[in-house]
C-alpha cells in the first residue's frame, strides 16, 4: 500500500481547481439505471468510489466508458437485478442502486452494506419508504430482496425518521417511475440531493422541493438519457480551505461557491480566517494563530460531519480550548489518537472532543482510518515540524482526486511513496 509523505512548514499559495462532487456523482451514476440509452456525465472525479460504482453498474448490464473527467454509461434492459456483497462491501453507497432497480424492474436484490468504520449507517429508512410504496421487503442471508407484486411502485407519503441523504436519494429515484405522487417529509437538504433532482428532471422526471425538507415527486411513465456536468465538491473545497488556513497560506479555491459552505465559512471567519468571494471561487487567507471556536455537526445546512476532522486540525492552531461535538456518527473521532501522537492535546468524552491549542505539531508516522480522517492527517502534516507519513491512503483515494499533486501545486513538500505500509 502507498503512503503520503509530507515535510511540513510551507504556507500554501496559489490556485487549486476543485473537482466534481463525489457525493453527487455516485447517486447520479446509479440513477442512470432508470433510463435506457447513452448517458454522458462530465466533471466526474477520478476516484476509487467512481471505479467501484462503474464496476457495479457493469455487473448490472451497463456498459461504462470512463475517460476522466467524462463517464459515458450505455444502459439497456438487463436480467441482472442483484448488487453482490463483494462489490457493496467496497462502498456503502452501492445501496443507491436499490431504488432505481425496484422502480424500473419491480425487483432488486442488494447486499446489506454491513459495518462502517465511522459508525452504524442503517438503511431502515430506505426500506420503510419502499414498503410504503408497495414493495415487499425480505431480509435473508445478508441481502435485501425487494419486489413489487403489481410490477410498479405507487406513490405514498413517507415521513423519514431522520433526514438520511442516501435514503432520500434512493426514494426520490424510486418515486420517479411510481404511479402517482410521492411526498418525502423530513428529507435531506444537502446540495447533492438538489443536484440529483436536477438530473432526474433533465431526464424527464417531475421532482419539486429538493433542497427543502419536503420533496414531492410526480411519477412519470418513462425517462430519457441525460448529458450533465457534475457540481463541484464542496467537501473537497472545504478541505483545501482549511488546509490554506492551517498553513497560514493564501489560496484560491477555483470553481466552488460559498453558498454551499455557509456553515463552514461562518466558523472559519469566527476563528479569524479571511474568506473573499472571487469570480471563479473563494480566496482563503490564513494567519499564524486562530481563535478557538466550538462546532457541533448537523445535517445540512448545519456544519457538515464530513468537515469535522479537518476543522479539528485547524483548532489545534487556535488559542484556547474549543469543543467539537459529533452528532451524526458515533465513532468519528478515530483521527484524534493520531493527532495526539503529533503533539495535539485533544480529549474525547463520548461524542465531544475538547481541543486545546498548541504552539506546533511534530511530524510522525500516522494511520488513516477513514476518508475524512485521512484528509485531516494530511493537513496536520502540512504545518507540522518535520516529516509526516500518512499510511493507508487508499482511504483518501476514495474521495480526493490527485490530492498530493494538488497540494504540490500549491507549494507543499508532499509526495506519494509507492508500496509502503
Amino acid at each position: 500500500m502507498d503512503n503520503i509523505r509530507i515535510v511540513g512548514g510551507k504556507p500554501l499559495q496559489g490556485t487549486v481547481k476543485i473537482s466534481g462532487a463525489k457525493n453527487a456523482a455516485l447517486p447520479i451514476l446509479c440513477a442512470a439505471l432508470l433510463a435506457d440509452g447513452e448517458h454522458v456525465f462530465r466533471n466526474v472525479p477520478a476516484l476509487r468510489d467512481i471505479e467501484t460504482t462503474c464496476a457495479l453498474l457493469e455487473h448490472l448490464g451497463v456498459r461504462c466508458e470512463v475517460t476522466p473527467p467524462i463517464v459515458k454509461l450505455h444502459t439497456r434492459p438487463s436480467d441482472v437485478r442483484e448488487a453482490p456483497y463483494e462489490l457493496v462491501k467496497q462502498m456503502r453507497a452501492s445501496v443507491l442502486v436499490l431504488g432505481p432497480l425496484v422502480a424500473k424492474y419491480g425487483e432488486a436484490r442488494v447486499s446489506l452494506p454491513g459495518g462502517c468504520a465511522i459508525g452504524a449507517r442503517p438503511i431502515d429508512q430506505h426500506l420503510k419508504g419502499l414498503e410504503l410504496m408497495g414493495a415487499n421487503i425480505l431480509l435473508e442471508h445478508g441481502y435485501v430482496h425487494a419486489s413489487v407484486p403489481s410490477g410498479r411502485l405507487r406513490g405514498a407519503e413517507i415521513v423519514l425518521d431522520i433526514p438520511t441523504v442516501t435514503g432520500t436519494e434512493n426514494l426520490m429515484c424510486a418515486a420517479t417511475l411510481a404511479r402517482g405522487r410521492t411526498t418525502l417529509v423530513n428529507a435531506a437538504r444537502e446540495p447533492e440531493v438538489e443536484e440529483l433532482a436536477r438530473v432526474l428532471n433533465k431526464m424527464g422526471a417531475n421532482v419539486t422541493g429538493a433542497g427543502t425538507d419536503v420533496i414531492v415527486v410526480e411519477g412519470v411513465e418513462g425517462l430519457q438519457p441525460v448529458d450533465h456536468a457534475i457540481m463541484p465538491d464542496r467537501i473537497e473545497a472545504g478541505t483545501y480551505m482549511v488546509a490554506a488556513a492551517a498553513t497560514a497560506g493564501n489560496v484560491l479555491c477555483d470553481g466552488v461557491s460559498l453558498d454551499h459552505l455557509e456553515a463552514l465559512a461562518a466558523k472559519l471567519r469566527k476563528a479569524g480566517v479571511i474568506l473573499e468571494r472571487e469570480a471563479n471561487g473563494v480566496r482563503v487567507i490564513g494567519r499564524e494563530r486562530y481563535q478557538a471556536v466550538d462546532v457541533t455537526t448537523a445535517p445540512h445546512p448545519g456544519f457538515p460531519t464530513d468537515m469535522q476532522a479537518q476543522f479539528m486540525v485547524l483548532m489545534c492552531r487556535a488559542s484556547g480550548r474549543s469543543v467539537i461535538t459529533e452528532t451524526i456518527f458515533e465513532n468519528r473521532f478515530m483521527h484524534v489518537s493520531e493527532l495526539n501522537r503529533m503533539g495535539a492535546r485533544i480529549d474525547v468524552h463520548g461524542r465531544m472532543a475538547a481541543v486545546n491549542g498548541v504552539d506546533s505539531l511534530q511530524g510522525a508516522e500516522v494511520m488513516a482510518t477513514d476518508l475524512r480522517a485521512s484528509a485531516s492527517l494530511v493537513i496536520a502534516g502540512l504545518f507540522a515540524e518535520g516529516t509526516t507519513d500518512v499510511l493507508r491512503v487508499y482511504h483518501i483515494d476514495r474521495g480526493y482526486e490527485h490530492i498530493e499533486a494538488k497540494f504540490a501545486g500549491l507549494g507543499a513538500n508532499i509526495q506519494r511513496v509507492r508500496g509502503h505500509g
